[in-house]
Order: C-alpha cells, then sequence, then structure tokens
C-alpha cells in the first residue's frame, strides 16, 4: 500500500508555507576554465533550484466563528509568492534534503526563498 503512494512525486503534499525544490547543479568551471572542487559547493551559503510544488501558504486563524469552542474545519491560509516553476534563491542552511528515486529535492521554508525568476509574469 505505501509503495502506491510513493509511486510518484505528483502525489507528494507539501504542507503549510513550505516548498519543493530541485535544486539546480552549481557551476564546476569558473568563467576563467578552472575546475572548482566539490568543497567549494557545501560552502556556499545561498543555493538555486526549480520549484516543483508549494504548500497552501500561512495558516491564519478563523475570526468567523462566534464561539471558538466550536471549532471549524475551514482553515483559511495567506498565499504564497512562489509558484511552480519559479527559479528559487535560497538560504541553503534552512533546506531540508530528501532523497526519491535517485533524486535530491530540497525542502525549503517560503521564508528563506531570497528571490523567485520567473519566466513570465503572471496577475
Amino acid at each position: 500500500m505505501i509503495q502506491e503512494y510513493l509511486n510518484s512525486i505528483e502525489k507528494f503534499v507539501v504542507v503549510g508555507d513550505r516548498v519543493l525544490i530541485k535544486p539546480r547543479d552549481m557551476e564546476t568551471h569558473t568563467r576563467s576554465g578552472l575546475v572548482l572542487p566539490a568543497s567549494v559547493k557545501e560552502k556556499e551559503e545561498i543555493q538555486s533550484g526549480y520549484i516543483v510544488k508549494t504548500g497552501p501558504g500561512y495558516p491564519i486563524p478563523n475570526t468567523d466563528i462566534e464561539e471558538t469552542w466550536k471549532g471549524s474545519t475551514d482553515t483559511k491560509y495567506i498565499g504564497m509568492q512562489a509558484i511552480e516553476g519559479d527559479l528559487a534563491i535560497f538560504l541553503k542552511k534552512q533546506a531540508y534534503e530528501i532523497e526519491f528515486e535517485n533524486e535530491k529535492y530540497l525542502i525549503v521554508p517560503h521564508a528563506a526563498i531570497l528571490l523567485l525568476i520567473r519566466d513570465e509574469q503572471t496577475t
């Protein structure tokens, strides 16, 4: 049964204000042609990658309830700027690495994203 859920990354549900990122490979050569060792990649504080999935956003309390003891099943969220397909520049130290089908992915909180690069502007 578990194997059915792990067949595709499309079935992943990202929670809250997090995004799932496919990291972009860093350049291994400088502009002048020098080869950079792997230790240089590890010391980088900023990384980039493409957003694969996003969570619903920041949960906010529901203020429409007259009596707080009743509770509510309607959760409201403040949306995020990141959308699928964006190139994200983010802080590496706040990312959590996972591996799925021999591919590395990073789970990053939206607050750790410094810059988004989008092909076309959506309104």
